[in-house]
């Protein structure tokens, strides 16, 4: 699981960096399908995943305002303040998430951490579809999806 983790932080920064060719403009341009604009669906994919581990480690959930972070360095420093926490809670705490039955501030239902966790990898790979369609759009090169050839190394454990 946490290659997916991994996969899923490699992706989005080659989404920042691909972000850079676009005037400011373009990234927040709404777009039809989506959650809206290639800048908030960064941002959007961000604040999923932090809320969902604050819900695992039932800590209040922290909610970003995207009219805070409207500029592309905001939104990967964002990912990058975020990501060091996630990741330390990842690395020390894995095998007694998943079995945690967690409940959130915003939904009724309960769920096991290990669900938690499937469901922020496949809801980052899921918005990661919606940027690349638009960049088809835009007339460019979309990131790659491939899993294979990359090397995960972010994550060290003992």
């Amino acid at each position: 699981m946490i290659k997916f983790f991994e996969y899923n932080w490699q992706v989005r920064d080659d989404w920042f960096d691909w972000c850079n060719q676009l005037a400011i403009e373009e990234l927040l341009k709404e777009r039809r399908g989506g959650t809206g604009s290639i800048l908030y669906t960064l941002f959007h994919i961000i604040d999923v995943e932090y809320s969902w581990l604050c819900g695992i480690q039932a800590k209040k959930d922290v909610v970003f305002q995207f009219a805070d972070y409207k500029t592309l360095e905001k939104v990967k420093s964002l990912s990058n303040t975020c990501r060091i926490e996630v990741a330390e809670l990842l690395k020390t705490n894995l095998n007694e998430l998943k079995e945690e039955i967690v409940s959130v501030s915003w939904d009724e239902d309960e769920y096991t951490g290990d669900d938690i966790l499937h469901h922020i990898i496949a809801h980052e790979i899921h918005h990661i579809g919606q940027l690349s369609i638009w960049a088809r759009e835009l007339e460019l090169s979309p990131i790659t999806a491939n899993f294979i050839g990359r090397k995960f190394e972010s994550i060290h454990f003992n």
